[in-house]
């Protein structure tokens, strides 16, 4: 393998970050289990290597292997010094602007995360309102609130590996809705999380706005093998997959799912089994799921086993849409006015969504070991909300082990995931995941598929 172009460089600070305590250098230089160094070299390589193509974070770690960053004290405040960082992070030697906002918002989030988890008591044992505070918490320090404006923030879900047909459609959606003054959430990576914010900033630009937000929310254990898009402005990391997904449902006004794989479908289910609460019966939030024609496959067997899983009732907290970019749009601009009125008439937030019930089934942290997929209960008569959080950890597992560097690793270690339950239920996910195979979603095209798991029937 050929050695990939570097550049070591010393870079500058931006925004409000600009002083670190000693106590805050040692332990982002520690190397040691308890520092925070690795996890920091890693989210800054993601960074640094946006423009690459690649879904996998050990390659990623590999190929970069002498890849360092360290923290320079100065007694005019702080810098970063970067050695042997990806080439194309730069302009003439020079890191490129938003590169850099990115960089110094995952020094602010890792060492924010890391203090406000060891100094604050109520995160030992966190119950579900520490965990939605903790959510929030990180959100407000990394300043993604604005407190007087109208509702209009659209997260997009979607896959990394989709086909060039449907990335372009992804972008026709987005700039509907940027021309309809939309703004943009996304898991900040590459194909249907770049695809929308592409579109929408087109739209922005027609529309004389200036100050359009693109925000990717990710976690350390994904952001690797997906690492921020380009487009992305605000760039805010969660300590978990979890709670990256509460903040994807507390921030947005809506939601948006474009055709995607395993990760794709784990947030489809995790939003359906929150909004079968009964609690949450009367909050509106729009959820379409679209794509281009051709596409219509991918959706029918989500469709389908949402059905023959989950029930009718769970169908209906979606719609789908077929190569209609401006329908999407169109339908999604009222939902928001619903939203709005509604967030007026409760005296509820506009930026955060205090109200939306999740259940502690959807917010504690699932380990992806072989251990704990093997004893996931996957039987038809659990409680609709507890089988729809199951099976959103048989997606999470299948991520893990197809692009998280933990998860390739264990895959590694110990062979695939062994996956058990009711005998029909356990045939309708094998359908969904081989048509994941078929269909070429499980990887990016043109990388050969080893199945991280396999299905047993009881």
């Amino acid at each position: 393998m050929s050695k990939p172009n570097v550049v070591s460089a010393i870079v500058n600070p931006v925004g409000s970050m600009r002083v670190l305590s000693s106590r805050e250098v040692n332990i982002l230089q520690d190397n040691t289990k308890a520092g925070l160094h690795r996890l920091f070299r890693q989210c800054a390589l993601a960074v640094l290597s946006n423009e690459q193509e690649g879904d996998s974070a050990e390659e990623l770690l590999q190929t970069y292997n002498d890849f360092d960053i360290r923290i320079v004290q100065e007694h005019r405040g702080l810098k970063l010094e970067l050695v042997n960082a990806p080439a194309s992070a730069f302009v003439d030697k020079k890191l490129i602007r938003g590169v850099r906002e990115n960089l110094f918002s995952v020094l602010r989030d890792i060492l924010y995360v890391s203090s406000l988890i060891t100094s604050d008591k109520r995160f030992d044992q966190p119950d579900s309102s520490d965990i939605t505070h903790l959510v929030f918490e990180v959100l407000r320090n990394a300043n993604g609130f604005i407190t007087k404006q109208i509702p209009n923030m659209v997260v997009c879900w979607g896959g990394h590996s989709i086909a060039r047909d449907e990335y372009e459609y992804t972008k026709l959606v987005g700039y509907q809705l940027g021309l309809r003054r939309m703004n943009i959430c996304t898991g900040c990576g590459p194909g249907a999380m770049k695809g929308p914010m592409k579109g929408a900033y087109i739209g922005h630009a027609k529309q004389r706005i200036s100050n359009g937000r693109f925000i990717g929310l990710t976690e350390p254990g994904i952001i690797a093998a997906e690492s921020p898009n380009p487009i992305v402005n605000e760039l805010i990391i969660l300590p978990d997959i979890e709670k990256r997904l509460e903040a994807f449902v507390r921030l947005g006004h809506g939601i948006i799912v474009f055709p995607g794989g395993p990760g794709t479908c784990e947030e489809i289910l995790y939003l359906i089994g929150i909004l079968l609460h009964p609690e949450n019966k009367d909050i509106p939030l729009t959820m379409i799921l679209t794509g281009p024609a051709g596409s219509e496959a991918y959706f029918e067997q989500i469709d389908k086993f949402i059905g023959n899983t989950l029930g009718r009732e769970a169908q209906e907290k979606y719609q789908i849409i077929v190569n209609d970019p401006a329908r999407v749009a169109t339908i999604m601009s009222r939902g928001l006015e619903k939203v709005t009125r509604f967030r007026r008439k409760k005296g509820d937030a506009y930026y955060f969504n205090w109200l939306l019930k999740i259940d502690d089934e959807f917010q504690q942290p699932f380990e992806p070991t072989h251990e704990n997929m093997a004893s996931l209960e996957l039987h038809s008569d659990l409680p609709t909300h507890q089988l729809a959080a199951n099976l959103r950890r048989v997606m999470s597992g299948i991520v893990a082990g197809n692009i998280k560097e933990d998860g390739v690793s264990l895959i590694r270690k110990h062979g695939p995931y062994h996956l058990s339950g009711e005998s029909e239920l356990m045939v309708q996910m094998d359908n969904l995941l081989q048509s994941f195979v078929d269909q070429h979603r499980m990887k990016l095209p043109g990388s050969h598929y080893e199945p991280c798991y396999e299905i047993i029937e009881s």
